[in-house]
């Protein structure tokens, strides 16, 4: 089979050729950028899986020709095989050809940088390995706690009102108040940081200016770090042994800020459609029968927060789902569409309560190690705030919600709600602590002898906390805060209801508030 890639990048077809369809490009490829693409990618996927199978050649911004791969066991097969599908985007022919431009609109995406995601082998143990060491020394339930102070500060900004907007007012900020506390630098979060973040990856006009102003803020907080080491996310970085320069520190930080801002902001918003707009989500929940990390879950599976990866870049020529893959050619994990493959989801309204099977942070050496902590921000600050609006309301038809989309991600632009206004909940004024884990004795996870069936309490919530592998979002105006994930079978996600009947109410309530950081 000869590869569909015959065209030159950006030559214009005759007037007869149905690439002036604007979802159509050169050679009859369809776009992954454009209305269709923004506006219903659901079917943009099934058409490319009905002509060309699990894989499917497809044009991006420019019309560059790439791969996107639609198949979940194809999708796998990309993630986990390295020595074929490398992760260094200095491989890609586009660029080495210069058919890519330095300025292209995803160049934030795509351009080389000394960090683990475009490394491969040793290079990328040594980073990932420095980023995945750091991550566990955040005390994760100390970031569940200041998750839920950020989410009520954020409710108290509109809880009078009666109305709000759950995307701009709530989805986008919360994960970006939680970051800049976990990276130690709460005083550069403002509505600047917030845009930059959202507008970098979308290919526009200005993503390579927001791109500059990330970059500049983080800049700054390593040289701060350098100087004077803390208690946060970017000294241990600077610190750690794996030595890495402060480009390498920033780009990480970049990264990692990226990566868990823009999956965690669309997790959150898509959760509260669903809870808002799926009878079975708000039927359940409501009556007990599902928790939030279970609707989360199943978010998870259904409205992913990245659609796709970009990308892999093939190391020689390969075959991938029947097609033939040249060296250099580029692949996009396709998140979304491995989600709702026929083969391993062929009903798409059944509940996948309990199955992690989904691919919504990707798969293999470079799988997401900062997805416990979006959750935990997800799962408590959705918690929060039905705990403090519990009569939510859609405050729209539901076909008049929208969304803007691109290659890698599609988030809900507005979710107008309403309910009946409430007061605003006093929250304490203590500073936030730090946010490295207490230490551990050196044997203390020993087991020297064979463990006794001890009875625990019946009331008495789990003790110590499990290490987070997340990347999380901004604080507030206010001071850092860290964010992490709880055990599942904490108590914190479930619509307020009482689960214990034979439990006294006062005492379940009270050690309900604290796990949850009141």
């Amino acid at each position: 089979m000869t590869t569909p890639f015959h065209h030159e990048p950006g030559a214009v077809p005759p007037p007869q050729c149905p690439a002036h369809n604007l979802d159509i490009g050169p050679g009859g490829l369809r776009r992954l950028y454009g209305p269709e693409a923004e506006n219903n990618p659901a079917g943009l996927y099934d058409k490319l899986r009905a002509e060309h199978g699990t894989v499917a050649p497809v044009l991006l911004h420019g019309d560059v020709p790439a791969w996107l791969v639609l198949g979940h066991s194809e999708n796998l097969h990309l993630t986990r095989t390295p020595s074929q599908f490398s992760r260094d985007s200095r491989r890609w022919r586009a660029l080495q050809d210069g058919s890519v431009a330095p300025d292209h609109p995803l160049a934030p995406i795509f351009t080389w940088q000394p960090v683990c995601v475009f490394a491969d082998g040793a290079k990328h143990e040594r980073q990932r390995g420095a980023v995945t060491d750091s991550m566990e020394r955040i005390d994760t339930r100390g970031v569940r706690r200041h998750i839920n102070r950020f989410s009520n500060r954020l409710v108290n900004d509109f809880c009078e009102k009666g109305t709000a907007d759950l995307v701009g007012q709530f989805a986008e900020h919360l994960p970006m108040m939680v970051m800049c506390a976990i990276f130690g630098m709460p005083e550069e979060y403002d509505e600047r940081l917030v845009q930059a973040a959202r507008d970098m990856t979308r290919g526009t006009e200005t993503a390579v200016a927001s791109n500059a102003h990330i970059v500049a803020v983080l800049t700054r907080l390593v040289e701060r770090r350098r100087a004077e080491p803390a208690h946060d996310f970017a000294s241990w970085l600077v610190e750690h042994p794996a030595t890495m320069t402060d480009i390498e520190v920033v780009e990480h930080l970049r990264l990692i800020l990226i990566a868990a801002y823009e999956s965690t902001a669309n997790l959150i918003a898509n959760v509260l459609r669903m809870v808002l707009t799926d009878p079975r989500f708000r039927a359940r929940l409501s009556g007990g029968h599902m928790t939030v990390p279970e609707a989360v879950e199943q978010t998870l599976w259904d409205e992913p927060p990245f659609t796709a990866v970009f990308g892999r870049w093939a190391v020689g020529d390969t075959e991938l789902g029947g097609q033939q893959i040249k060296a250099g050619d580029a692949l996009l994990v396709g998140i979304a569409p491995a989600n709702t493959d026929p083969t391993v989801r062929p009903d798409l309204n059944a509940d996948m309560g309990g199955n992690r099977a989904h691919l919504a942070f990707s798969g293999g050496p470079h799988e997401c190690p900062g997805q416990d902590i979006g959750r935990a921000i997800a799962d408590v600050g959705v918690d929060a705030l039905l705990m403090r609006l519990p009569d939510l309301e859609l405050g729209v038809g539901e076909s008049e919600l929208r969304w803007v989309g691109n290659i890698m991600s599609r988030h809900l632009v507005e979710l107008p709600v309403t309910f009946a206004p409430s007061p605003q909940q006093k929250l304490d004024a203590d500073p936030l602590s730090v946010m490295a884990r207490a230490p551990r004795p050196a044997d203390a996870w020993e087991i020297s002898s064979p463990a006794r069936a001890v009875p625990e309490p019946e009331h008495e919530t789990p003790t110590g906390a499990q290490p987070g592998h997340a990347p999380a979002a901004a604080p507030p105006a206010a001071q850092p805060v860290p964010a992490t994930p709880a055990p599942e079978t904490a108590p914190v996600a479930t619509v307020p209801r009482q689960r214990r009947p034979a439990a006294p109410a006062r005492l379940w309530q009270a050690v309900t508030r604290w796990w949850n950081g009141y």
